[in-house]
C-alpha cells in the first residue's frame, strides 16, 4: 500500500532549483547540475516530483529497501511508537522496551557467537564503533599496543573519520588528512583480475600477503581486520570459497579479531540473515545497518561476542562511547516490524529467486563487447564494463555513468555505476517481471554502447 502524504505545492522545477541551491549532497558530483527529486514510492517503484515513474533496481538508490517502498506496516509501527514514547536515551543504565526486544531479535537471528548488540544510526557509525571496540578489547586485556586495523583495497566501510580511513577507495582520503593512523590495506580477492596476483592462486597470494603484513606490523600490534563478506561498493565481488576460512584461521592464530562488515550483505540481501557465517568468516564483531529498517529510519547495529562487550564494560569499567540516538525507540520499533515482514514474506528465499532471474536475464549481455564480467550474488549484481574485452581494460567512469543515465532516461530503471561496474541491488520484493524489465533494459543499452566512439547509439 502507498503511504499518502500532503503533496508539495511546489513544481518539480522549483523543487529541483531549491535542492540545487541549498542542499549539499552526499558524494555530490560537481560537474552535474541536474537534480532528481523523488516524492513517492510503492513496492519497487518510485515517482519523481514531475510524476514520472521509475523502477528502483538499486533499493532506494543505495542498497536498502529490503521490503520495498510504501509499507503501511512500517508507518503504523512508527506511528504507534511515536504516540507511546518518541525518544528516550539509551545512555548509562537507561533503555527502552523496543531496544531490548530488537537486541533479543538480532541475537536470535545472528550467528550463535553473537550475544551483545550496540545500536548506531548508520553503517559508518557501526564501523567506527567496531574499530573502537577492537582496540578497547585488547587494551583492557593488557595489550594496549594492539591498535592497527587491517582493511582492504576496494572495500567500502563508510565515510566518517574512522570508517572513511578503512574504506579502500583512495578518493575517500584525498585532502582530509591526516587520516586515522594505524590502518593498513591489503589486496582483495578479485577473481576477474588475476594479474593482481602475479600468476599465483588468488587465495594463496592473499594469505601470503596477509601473513607478511602481520609479520611486518607485528602481530602484537594488530587489533583487527575488517572486511565485507562480498565487496559491495567494490563491484559485487565474491571471494573464492577458501578465502575467508583461511583468513579467519590465520588471524585467530595471532589473536587478531575479525570484523565482518555486513552493512550491505545483511538481512537477506544474499539469501541469509547474515552472509558472513556461510562464507566461513566466524566473525568476532558484525556491523550492520541498511536492511535493518529497510531504510525507513536511520539505524545500525553492531553485534559482538559477549567477551568483547564484557571487556569494555562491566565491573569497574565504563564504556565511554555512544550517540544521542543510539537505540532510538521509533527506529527500533520499525526494525522489529521490518524483520517480521522479511520473515513472514519469505524474502530470504526471494533473494535467491531474484538471483536466478538476474543470471538468466543478464546471460545475453555476456557476449556484448563492453561486458567483461557478470557477477550475481543473491539479490545484487555487478556488470563490469570494459573498453577492450581481450585486455580487460576498464571502461571509463564517464561512459559507465552514461550507461546508468541511459537506463534512467530511456527505460526508467534506476541503477548505479561504481567506477566501471554497473550494480543492481533491488528491494527483495522485486517481481520476476521487474527483474526481466531491468535485465532487458541493460542488454539493450549495452548493445547500443559504442566504446570506440564513446557514445550510446539512439534506439
Amino acid at each position: 500500500m502507498t503511504i499518502s502524504s500532503t503533496p508539495s505545492t511546489r513544481s518539480a522545477a522549483m523543487l529541483e532549483d531549491l535542492d540545487r541551491r541549498h542542499v549539499l549532497h552526499p558524494h555530490e558530483r560537481g560537474h552535474r547540475s541536474e537534480r532528481r527529486v523523488m516524492v513517492r514510492g510503492e513496492g519497487s517503484t518510485v515517482w519523481d516530483a514531475s510524476g514520472r515513474e521509475f523502477l528502483d533496481a538499486l533499493g532506494g538508490g543505495i542498497w536498502v529497501a529490503q521490503v520495498g517502498h510504501g509499507r503501511r506496516e512500517l508507518a503504523d509501527a512508527a506511528s504507534r511508537q511515536l504516540s507511546e514514547l518518541a525518544h528516550f536515551t539509551s545512555f548509562f543504565e537507561y533503555g527502552t522496551d523496543k531496544g531490548a526486544l530488537l537486541a533479543e531479535k538480532l541475537v536470535g537471528l545472528a550467528p550463535a557467537t553473537m550475544e551483545r548488540v550496540f545500536f548506531t544510526c548508520s553503517g559508518s557509525e557501526a564501523v567506527d564503533t567496531a574499530m573502537k571496540l577492537a582496540r578497547l578489547y585488547h587494551h583492557h586485556r593488557g595489550e594496549p599496543d594492539r591498535n592497527w586495523i587491517i582493511a582492504r583495497h576496494y572495500g567500502y566501510h563508510g565515510t566518517t573519520y574512522g570508517s572513511g580511513t578503512a574504506t579502500g577507495i583512495p578518493n575517500m582520503q584525498v585532502a582530509v588528512g591526516p587520516n586515522l593512523p594505524h590502518v593498513e590495506k591489503v589486496m582483495p580477492p578479485y577473481p576477474y583480475r588475476p594479474e593482481m596476483y602475479g600468476g599465483q592462486d588468488t587465495t594463496e597470494f592473499l594469505i601470503n600477503e596477509l601473513s607478511e603484513t602481520i609479520e611486518r606490523l607485528g602481530a602484537g600490534n594488530i587489533a583487527a581486520m575488517i572486511g565485507e563478506p562480498v565487496l559491495g561498493g567494490g563491484g559485487v565481488i565474491a571471494p573464492p570459497a577458501d578465502y575467508w576460512p583461511r583468513v579467519r584461521e590465520l588471524l585467530r592464530s595471532h589473536g587478531i579479531l575479525l570484523i565482518a562488515d555486513e552493512v550491505i550483505t545483511g538481512y537477506g540481501r544474499i539469501g541469509s540473515w547474515f552472509d558472513s557465517a556461510p562464507r566461513g568468516m566466524d566473525a568476532d564483531i558484525i556491523t550492520t545497518a541498511k536492511g535493518l529498517t529497510s531504510g525507513y529510519l536511520p539505524m545500525g547495529a553492531v553485534l559482538m561476542r559477549d567477551e568483547i562487550a564484557a571487556s569494555v564494560a562491566g565491573g569497574e569499567r565504563d564504556f565511554f562511547h555512544g550517540h544521542t540516538y543510539s537505540g532510538h525507540p521509533v527506529a527500533a520499533a520499525v526494525a522489529l516490524a521490518n524483520l517480521e515482514i522479511i520473515e513472514k514474506e519469505g524474502l530470504l528465499a526471494r533473494s535467491m529467486a531474484i538471483s536466478e532471474w538476474f543470471r538468466a536475464g543478464l546471460a545475453p549481455a555476456a557476449a556484448l563487447a563492453p561486458v567483461g564480467d557478470i557477477r550475481v550474488e543473491g539479490a545484487m549484481a555487478g556488470i563490469e564494463l570494459v573498453a577492450n574485452k581481450e585486455t580487460r581494460e576498464p571502461l571509463t567512469d564517464t561512459l559507465a555513468l552514461a550507461v546508468a543515465d541511459e537506463l534512467y532516461e530511456t527505460h526508467g530503471v534506476i541503477t548505479r555505476n561504481y567506477g566501471p561496474t554497473l550494480v543492481l541491488s533491488p528491494p527483495l520484493v522485486f517481481e520476476r517481471a521487474e527483474a526481466e524489465r531491468t535485465t532487458s533494459a541493460i542488454v539493450d543499452v549495452l548493445g547500443r554502447l559504442d566504446v570506440e566512439s564513446g557514445r550510446i547509439a539512439p534506439r
